[in-house]
């Protein structure tokens, strides 16, 4: 890698001056991606400012129809919080998918929303949750978070501090895996009856198109009959979805459908 200045500052006001100081500053969360694309290369910050140190960031807590989640909370402990066990328990057994140990256990959920990957798992449940972000100058909805491959809504310099998620009366997940690394080649966040929402059902989509989107043909679908069954009839474009070694088009296109369907039977 390049050489670079490393900072770890102790607080949010500490970790923006040093950004603003910097030629080309680079927050780093749990560093899952971050430190690769540093190793090979392919990013040359000039300082890495590293959030870990700012504890503030790092709770789960429910009230008033929501769960907080820090978004330096790491998937191990979304996966194991009891509060999430008793009010999203899908959100949790979807942090417990992630990866495998050493990366449930250094990855972060504020650091993997930041990075818009197009196969992570959260944007799914963010989107079909209808959860809003928070940040150091606004709140966004997750409907207007996600916008492209790998990008996001937020302005340079802008952290995330939390995640806001309306607590459900179900919801689940279904993704199918990458079999190596556990990323999803598809994965489909079913939730209804949403605290606080207008919207009878939503649906989140992750892995299939180049990054999460919601899939509102199989919501209208599912408001009417919340079964497997009322998504027999929902068409699924393959245009512009992902393609690559691991799934055509075609084949992810299939697998939308066949992941709403898995959720929504875990979910009924």
């Amino acid at each position: 890698m390049y050489p670079f200045e490393y900072h770890k500052p102790a607080d949010l006001a500490d970790a923006r001056r040093i950004f603003d100081a910097a030629d080309d500053g680079l927050y780093i969360a749990g560093g899952m991606t971050v430190i690769p694309t540093l190793k090979q290369r392919l990013a040359s910050p000039s300082d890495v400012i590293d959030l870990s140190g700012i504890r503030a960031m790092g709770s789960i807590s429910a009230d008033d129809g929501k769960v907080i989640i820090g978004a330096m909370t790491r998937h191990s402990d979304v996966a194991n919080s009891p509060v999430l066990h008793e009010h999203i328990p899908a959100l949790a057994a979807l942090a417990g998918e992630i990866g495998d140990p050493a990366v449930r256990n250094r990855g972060t959920i504020g650091g993997s929303i930041a990075n818009s990957d197009p196969a992570a798992d959260y944007p799914a449940a963010l989107l079909g949750l209808g959860a809003t972000v928070v940040t150091t100058a606004r709140e966004i909805a997750a409907d207007d978070f996600f916008l492209d491959l790998f990008e996001t809504a937020l302005d340079e310099g802008e952290i995330i501090t939390a995640i806001h998620f309306p607590v459900p009366k179900a919801a689940a997940y279904a993704k199918f895996s990458n079999p190596a690394s556990r990323y999803a080649v598809v994965g489909v966040f079913v939730a209804r009856n949403i605290a606080g929402s207008d919207v009878a059902v939503r649906v989140g989509v992750t892995g299939a198109g180049p990054c999460a989107f919601r899939q509102m043909d199989m919501e209208a679908a599912l408001a009417q009959e919340f079964s497997p069954w009322a998504l027999d009839d929902v068409p699924i474009s393959a245009d512009g979805l992902n393609e690559d070694i691991h799934a055509s088009s075609d084949y992810r296109a299939h697998l939308v459908k066949v992941m709403a369907a898995r959720a929504v039977d875990a979910a009924s």
